[in-house]
């Protein structure tokens, strides 16, 4: 660089400086002030302690993060966001969307929980638009679109009458095989009325050999039998006539028990044996008479509760109202409480699954309940992961608790979505979005709000939508690593934490925090000065005075101030501080001049 300014360009003589501290000469009025400068500028940021007009590079720091890592690092984020983006991003889109459009935020962990909500993101969402070509329809693809269209109405219509047909011919065939079934029924119940008669004629060894012979072990086997097809053959013949009403008749005729009167010293092996087959008989016909009852009774309930509802609403709709939407937030969180009950049981290292493994190790355990293990008779069971495979069976069975609480679930759903469908009707704040179904769907999911934006649908055939990009979380998390530079995986300390120690350990620390001084270009985004002066109010001392300014022309000032700094120069600093032609050609091409606003060490 000396060798182009003198050779090339004639330089009389040059001087090296830095530009955080040329930046703070310009916006101070005495040469001797003290303060902190924080200089965020395009390659790394610095913080410089002056003390006197001099900078202290002995005590100064570097932060390698600068606006050429901003660039990178939203261009890596956007790449991750929209990795189908139909267009190119390169750099230069990469930096203006940094200097146009991020911030910093005054408190980053409070504004990124904002943003969960749909009203602050789309008030903070930027759509950026990307050019693209947009497909115009001419009257030939018109046309050929209409023809296309009116052909596919003629395949509707087609499809819809082979439809009919099939229906047609499936319910002729179905209505034949219900004549054959019963003709077949008929017969059978012929054959049985037949084979009941030879009960008369037959001795009872011959007719119990007949009855084997057909598959009956006894006599009231097919007097059963007999009952259920005339059953069948009263069900089918009705069908046929269109008689839904005789369908509907209860045919479980009430059944008699002639033997269960019959004292049992009358009786013989047989009638013993057909008496307690009775007995049962009876039984079973009752429980099944009481469980019809209680369903009917279950009904009446049911429509009981029902009127008692209607009448509220009719009566008292707002408190109706209401009580239905505090009865569906209750459905939600028991809901929420199922499901992470269950992920927490199929989690192997979860609390609910270890506790229940070892209630399973205990059952199985071959020592006696009152009898108390030694210290190293544990069975260690759950140390193995085959172990685990036992408890995944045990917990997905028929029998296991797995099944009550998915069978829970499903009825938390059902409840839920008869609730909802009601409030759909009458509540006018509870539209579709809010529906339990609606989470399902990826156009309302939060991560399809931060991905397309919150203010409408997305239309996958629209090209001016596809070429879209939306800054949210980004305007904030870009220039945020200044203060967190994990998040971009810089191991280093934050500014602040750069800049409290470096004020911590230079003995004078009132005098620099009373003008802490940011410059660079990076300082161009807004709310980087309030956001220094916030952090360090936390740090520091309560009570201490900090003023934190920036500087008037964050880009020039550098340059204006290396001006500044030269006019007020008298000839004995020109001659002591600038570097000669005469005094590089003797001394080499490295050598410097150290000055105050140079790199140099005190």
């Amino acid at each position: 660089m000396s060798e182009l300014l003198f050779e090339t360009y004639q330089a009389p003589s040059i001087s090296y400086g830095i530009d955080a501290l040329f930046s703070y000469r310009q916006n101070v009025t005495s040469s001797t002030s003290t303060g902190l400068v924080v200089s965020a500028g395009n390659y790394a940021t610095h913080v410089i302690p002056v003390i006197d007009g001099r900078g202290i590079l002995s005590q100064a720091k570097r932060l390698q993060w600068g606006g050429t890592q901003a660039v990178e690092f939203m261009l890596k984020l956007l790449q991750l966001k929209y990795p189908a983006f139909p267009s190119k991003l390169n750099l230069l889109q990469a930096q203006s969307l940094v200097w146009d459009h991020c911030y910093v935020a005054q408190d980053y962990a409070t504004e990124l929980s904002q943003m969960l909500d749909r009203t602050h993101l789309k008030e903070t969402d930027r759509t950026i638009q990307f050019p693209y070509t947009e497909f115009v329809h001419s009257p030939l693809f018109s046309t050929n679109s209409q023809l296309a269209q009116a052909k596919s109405e003629e395949e509707i219509a087609r499809a819809l009458e082979r439809k009919k047909e099939s229906g047609r011919r499936l319910q002729e065939q179905a209505a034949k095989m219900r004549a054959e079934k019963l003709a077949q029924n008929e017969n059978d119940l012929e054959y049985y009325r037949n084979l009941l008669s030879f009960a008369e004629t037959e001795s009872k060894r011959d007719f119990q050999r007949r009855l084997e012979t057909d598959g009956f072990g006894e006599l009231s086997e097919v007097e059963k039998e007999m009952k259920r097809l005339e059953a069948a053959i009263k069900r089918s013949k009705a069908r046929d006539a269109g008689n839904t009403t005789a369908m509907e008749e209860d045919t479980d005729v009430p059944p008699i028990y002639p033997l269960l009167d019959v004292p049992d010293e009358q009786l013989d092996a047989e009638g013993l044996k057909q008496k307690r087959q009775q007995r049962l008989n009876k039984a079973g016909y009752e429980a099944r008479m009481r469980a019809k009852a209680e369903k009917e009774a279950e009904v009446r309930r049911q429509e009981e509760i029902q009127l008692a509802d209607d009448e509220q609403r009719l009566n008292n709709f707002d408190e109706w109202l209401e009580a239905k939407r505090t009865q569906r937030n209750e459905l939600i969180e028991r809901l929420k409480v199922q499901r992470r009950m269950k992920a927490e049981l199929n989690d192997r290292k979860s609390l609910a699954s270890q506790m229940r493994m070892k209630s399973i190790a205990n059952l199985a355990s071959d020592t006696p309940n009152g009898k108390k293990r030694r210290k190293n008779e544990d069975d260690m069971f759950g140390a193995n992961d085959a172990d685990w495979n036992v408890y995944k069976d045990i917990a997905t069975s028929k029998e296991g608790a797995e099944v009550e609480s998915e069978d829970d679930e499903e009825r938390t759903i059902d409840a839920l979505r008869r609730l909802e469908g009601i409030l759909l009707i009458h509540d006018a704040a509870f539209d579709e979005s809010q529906l339990l179904d609606a989470e399902k769907d990826p156009s309302k999911s939060l991560i399809h709000a931060f991905l397309r934006g919150a203010t409408g649908p997305f239309d996958h055939n629209d090209p001016a939508q596809l070429h879209q990009l939306h800054l949210n979380v980004e305007r904030i998390r870009v220039p945020e690593v200044l203060f967190s530079p994990s998040i971009a995986g810089v191991d280093q300390a934050g500014l602040i934490e750069i800049s409290s120690g470096i004020i911590s350990r230079s003995g004078r620390q009132n005098d620099l925090i009373k003008d802490v001084f940011v410059t660079g270009g990076f300082a161009t985004l807004e709310g980087l000065d309030t956001r220094i002066e916030r952090e360090l109010r936390v740090v520091l001392p309560a009570g201490s005075e900090i003023r934190v300014r920036k500087a008037g022309d964050v880009k020039l000032d550098a340059w204006k101030g290396a001006a500044k700094w030269f006019r007020e120069m008298d000839s004995d600093a020109r001659g002591k501080d600038l570097l000669t032609k005469q005094a590089w050609e003797e001394c080499g091409g490295e050598y410097l001049i150290e000055h105050p606003m140079g790199n140099v060490a005190y």
